[in-house]
């Protein structure tokens, strides 16, 4: 008897879903660091969690980079979107451990830096969502990302203005530094709306 020949496809994961997956884990880890600008000191033990379950996505994604036969979009877009993801979170982790060894606890203006990162970043797992699917609502919603981050620049020029009248040189620097971390990690979430622009670009 003649046996049957059996044909394997090539492994396709679902490297989309992954990366919609580790946006989500990030807004949570930024839900998180609301919560500690606004006084919550257990948030920072979901913020870390957040972090470390954000790398576990990461990692995965990239494994599945390595050996996925087709993907929606080019890998290296993929991967620079993950990575923008990894550094968006990992901003809002070293900003609070900077906090803490600093000895200073969040103001309003950082409340308010905190607050324009979660609006980024549910608007970039909007974008990451329609990536794929739907061009037009992918670049709008990225879009909505970024003039997000225009406000929070706007906060950031006010709360470095503000310092002008504190007195005490140790706060001084110890808000800078923190004001300034806040900004960095905005600089990385408009990267991340920005790599969703350039990979809708490319595919049309």
């Amino acid at each position: 008897m003649r046996r049957r020949r059996r044909w394997f496809l090539p492994e396709s994961p679902d490297v989309l879903a992954m990366l919609r997956d580790q946006a989500a884990i990030t807004l949570e880890g930024l839900d998180a660091l609301v919560a500690w600008a606004g006084g919550d000191a257990d948030a920072v033990d979901r913020l870390r969690q957040a972090e470390h379950r954000a790398d576990d996505r990461k990692r995965e994604l990239r494994e599945a980079l390595g050996v996925a036969f087709t993907t929606p979009l080019e890998p290296e877009d993929i991967y620079e979107l993950s990575r923008g993801l990894d550094r968006v979170l990992n901003g809002a982790k070293n900003a609070v451990r900077e906090a803490e060894v600093m000895e200073t606890a969040p103001d309003p203006a950082m409340a308010e830096m905190a607050a324009e990162l979660v609006a980024g970043a549910q608007e970039l797992a909007a974008a990451l969502t329609a990536l794929g699917r739907d061009a037009a609502l992918a670049t709008e919603a990225a879009t909505r990302a970024a003039k997000s981050q225009s406000r929070l620049e706007h906060v950031y020029r006010r709360a470095m203005s503000a310092l002008i009248t504190v007195d005490d040189l140790r706060q001084i620097a110890a808000k800078r530094e923190l004001y300034r971390r806040l900004a960095r990690t905005s600089d990385d979430l408009r990267e991340v709306a920005e790599r969703v622009w350039y990979s809708v670009l490319k595919e049309g």
